[in-house]
C-alpha cells in the first residue's frame, strides 16, 4: 500500500524531468518508468537523510545519465526535436502556453519559437550542463537541493552553473537567438 502512495505522489515530478532531459514523451515515459522501478526497490534502503522528491529527482538524473552513456557507446545517440510540456499523439513533445491577457496575435508563436529554440540548444549540452539547467532554472531547485541531486557541493553547483549558463548563451547565440 505505501508503494502505491509513493508511486503516486512521484510520478508526476519524475515524468515530467524525464521529459524535460530526454525531450521525447515516448523516452520519456521509459525513463520515468525505470527512475519509479528503481526508487521501488532501493525503498526500503531510504534513509530519510534528504527530502523524499530529491531523492527521487538523483535516481532519475542518474537513470538518464546512464541511458546517454549506453546509448552513446551503442551509436543509437540522436537528436531530438522537443518542446518543454505536453505530448502530440507522435510521441513528441509540443509547447503549451498559458495566455495571457489580450496578448499580441504572434505572441504564442514567438514563444512557442523561442520555447523549442532554448530545447534545442539545451540538447547541444552535454547531460552534466543540461542536467544542472533544468535542476535549476525549469524545476527551480536551490543550490542546495541540486547539490544532494548531483553529489555535489553547492559551491561546485554554482561554478558548474555558471559555466552551463554560458555554454547556453553560446548555444543560442550560435542558432541565431539573442539569450
Amino acid at each position: 500500500m505505501f508503494e502505491q502512495e509513493f508511486l503516486q505522489r512521484n510520478a508526476e515530478l519524475v515524468f515530467n524531468l524525464a521529459l524535460r532531459l530526454t525531450g521525447s514523451r515516448t523516452d520519456a515515459e521509459d525513463l520515468a518508468q525505470d527512475a519509479l522501478l528503481r526508487a521501488l526497490k532501493a525503498l526500503p534502503d531510504f534513509r530519510g537523510e534528504s527530502r523524499a522528491s530529491t531523492w527521487m529527482y538523483r535516481i532519475t538524473v542518474n537513470a538518464w545519465k546512464n541511458r546517454v552513456r549506453y546509448e552513446k557507446r551503442r551509436l543509437f545517440w540522436r537528436t531530438v526535436t522537443l518542446g518543454l510540456v505536453g505530448g502530440g499523439e507522435d510521441g513528441e513533445c509540443e509547447v503549451r502556453d498559458v495566455k495571457a491577457d489580450d496578448p499580441p496575435p504572434d505572441a504564442d508563436l514567438e514563444k512557442q519559437e523561442h520555447a523549442m529554440t532554448v530545447q534545442k540548444a539545451l540538447l547541444v549540452l552535454d547531460e552534466d550542463d543540461r542536467a544542472i539547467l533544468v535542476l535549476r532554472e525549469i524545476e527551480e531547485k536551490s543550490y542546495e537541493e541540486i547539490g544532494e541531486v548531483l553529489d555535489l557541493p553547492a559551491g561546485t553547483v554554482k561554478s558548474r552553473l555558471f559555466r552551463a549558463r554560458l555554454k547556453l548563451k553560446t548555444a543560442l547565440e550560435t542558432s541565431g537567438m539573442k539569450p
